[in-house]
């Protein structure tokens, strides 16, 4: 790693472990703007831009946090994401965001929007809720209603008014970011060893707490250093396709060990917002029909989007051959149900082409990978061993 690289690594680092929104806070002295947070998956950014808001990614505390009060909140069966969520918001580091949007994944994210009104009666408090039926004419009238309620309930809290240019703008400059971000994972599937996925990872994790126009020049900065990186050389690694991780995201050490275990990460699903849309949000027209439609028409299969078997399998099937992937690792939290029960139908719909799999879970928190090296160090070994060419 060349200096420059390392620096423009670093630095995202230091955003990705600063729990306490540190940079959020500094955006708001210097702005006065007003900060909101939002879990995974997906959050309509775009809308909030256009109002003068600072969209900020809420990934849970991962292993920067003890969990003590959060356990209190909910069971031990569920899934770490919401305690550690919890233990922030108690703990005072989330006192900067003015609100905080629940979009609809499982029925623990309801929840915790509900313990989250409770304990923050003050703040804005939003589930956010998404169409599972993708009729214009049904789902795309009901989701429309419910981003024109965020955006007057913005407004209440001191945001801009909604307004269509501004709107206009903000889905013009969130489609030239996902263009940055596109060509930079191109780059990572086709030259991996350019591209390491955890320094790509640290990229994107940066940009879900900087404005925008920040997070476009970190992209760029990062993009000219690793290309201008001749130090780094392929080398006889295994292709893989890694799957699972778009709710509760996995520590950065499990995306180190994999990708020190013989591994080249081609393609994943971390840090889904950044890549919700396949494409372009179109500019012409009415602008919130059209981030509706790009909903409805354009975002990617997951296992929180309804749009049948067939279509999920079809589409795990093309994602693989299109990253060239030479197995598939599902990777999933513990207790996940959207991504445990999708997983049977993804390895029936890998196995029908012949691409090998493995799979383990792990919590936000997990501190010890020598289990996962060892598993993921062996399917490499077997994809290069026996794998047919």
């Amino acid at each position: 790693m060349t200096q420059n690289v390392r620096e423009i690594v670093e630095r995202a680092e230091r955003l990705y472990r600063d729990i306490g929104l540190a940079s959020v806070r500094e955006w708001k002295r210097a702005t006065g703007g007003l900060a909101v947070g939002y879990l995974p998956i997906w959050a309509p950014r775009e809308l909030l831009a256009a109002q003068g808001v600072l969209p900020v990614g809420l990934m849970g505390g991962g292993e920067e946090v003890e969990i003590i009060r959060g356990d209190a909140f909910y069971q031990s069966y569920i899934c770490h994401l919401p305690r550690s969520i919890v233990e922030l918001g108690l703990g005072g580091q989330l006192d900067v965001l003015d609100g905080v949007l629940f979009p609809a994944i499982c029925d623990v994210i309801r929840n915790l929007s509900g313990v989250w009104q409770m304990r923050f009666p003050d703040k804005l408090v939003r589930y956010l809720d998404v169409p599972q039926n993708f009729d214009p004419g049904i789902g795309g009238v009901f989701f429309r209603q419910e981003l024109e309620s965020l955006a007057t309930d913005l407004e209440a809290r001191g945001a801009r008014p909604y307004d269509p240019d501004a709107l206009r703008a903000a889905l013009a400059a969130y489609n030239a970011n996902r263009r940055k971000l596109r060509a930079l994972h191109v780059l990572r599937e086709r030259e991996p060893w350019k591209v390491p996925t955890w320094e790509l990872y640290l990229v994107q994790r940066a940009g879900m707490v900087l404005p925008l126009a920040e997070f476009d020049r970190l992209i760029d900065d990062y993009r000219a250093a690793v290309e201008s990186d001749e130090a780094r050389r392929p080398m006889d690694q295994a292709r893989v396709l890694v799957v699972g991780s778009f709710c509760e995201q996995p520590p950065l050490g499990l995306i180190k060990t994999i990708e020190r275990s013989g591994c080249y990460i081609v393609d994943d699903d971390f840090a889904l917002v950044h890549r919700f849309f396949r494409s372009d949000v179109p500019l012409d027209g009415d602008p919130l029909d059209n981030l509706v439609r790009a909903f409805l028409d354009d975002a990617v299969e997951n296992p929180t989007r309804f749009c049948g078997d067939d279509r999920k399998s079809e589409a795990m099937v093309e994602r693989a051959r299109a990253c060239r992937a030479e197995g598939v690792v599902f990777c999933a939290p513990s207790f996940c149900d959207p991504a445990l029960l999708d997983q049977p139908m993804a390895v029936a719909a890998v196995e029908s082409i012949g691409v090998p799999w493995t799979a383990f879970k792990y919590a936000e928190n997990t501190g010890q990978f020598q289990v996962i090296r060892e598993q993921a160090g062996t399917f490499a070994d077997s994809i290069k061993l026996w794998s047919t060419p």
